[in-house]
C-alpha cells in the first residue's frame, strides 16, 4: 500500500461516525420481506399441486429407485 492510499483511508478513519444508524422504512424498503414471503408460499402450493397430478397420474404403479 503506497502512501497516498493511507492517507486516504487515515482520513476516512477520521471521518467515521460510530453513533447507531436509525432504520427508516421509506429508505430501506420495508415491504421486500413480504414479497418474499409471498412468493415462498406460492412456490410451496405449486409443489403440492404439482404432487398431487404426479401421484394422480401415476395411479397404481410403483416407482422404482
Amino acid at each position: 500500500m503506497n502512501t497516498e492510499q493511507a492517507k486516504t483511508l487515515e482520513e476516512r478513519l477520521k471521518e467515521y461516525d460510530s453513533s447507531p444508524i436509525n432504520y427508516d422504512p421509506s429508505i430501506d424498503g420495508d415491504e421486500e420481506h413480504l414479497i418474499r414471503d409471498d412468493l415462498l408460499k406460492e412456490k410451496e402450493r405449486m409443489k403440492d399441486v404439482i404432487t398431487k397430478l404426479k401421484e394422480k397420474n401415476r395411479g397404481e404403479r410403483k416407482v422404482r429407485r
